[in-house]
């Protein structure tokens, strides 16, 4: 069976930037790191420094997700997670975190603050229509796929 190989070009533009990488073989995102020592502060959010920009293939899609690690032991998360790089971006990929704790948390260059996740999109083509076609579900919202009531 062989296997398709999406390749990701990665820049440093800072000469002390580390690369992304993964934990493990089978881990689905590649952790970021930290360009800088910056200073997050409780209930604040920042955008911190990667140190690197990247080139990947158009029908791709990057994602930036959180580290489980830092949500449950500090209460850091990202922003908007997850963040979405498009395939035509070439500027530093920045990560926009959140500290929903009481206290100020340091930053320390190298330290892994999200990861990121490729992902293979599709071409769409949006199409109006006066008529749609019906479902089972038809107008439910929040909720109506079971018992949940919000």
């Amino acid at each position: 069976m062989e296997v398709l190989v999406n390749k990701i070009r990665i820049k440093r533009l800072s000469p002390t930037a580390h690369l992304p990488e993964k934990a493990t073989a089978y881990s689905a995102g590649y952790d970021l790191y930290s360009d800088e020592t910056i200073l997050l502060p409780a209930k604040g959010y920042i955008a911190v420094s990667t140190g690197i920009s990247m080139e990947m293939p158009c029908n791709m899609e990057a994602q930036i997700r959180p580290r489980s690690g830092l949500a449950i032991k500090h209460g850091i998360t990202i922003l908007n997670a997850p963040g979405t790089i498009d395939a035509d971006y070439r500027g530093e990929i920045k990560v926009l975190l959140v500290n929903f704790s009481d206290k100020d948390f340091l930053i320390e260059k190298e330290t892994r603050i999200a990861q990121m996740v490729f992902s293979t999109i599709s071409s769409t083509v949006i199409e109006e229509a006066d008529i749609l076609n019906e479902t089972q579900r038809g107008n439910g919202g929040f909720g109506s796929t079971g018992n949940e009531k919000l």
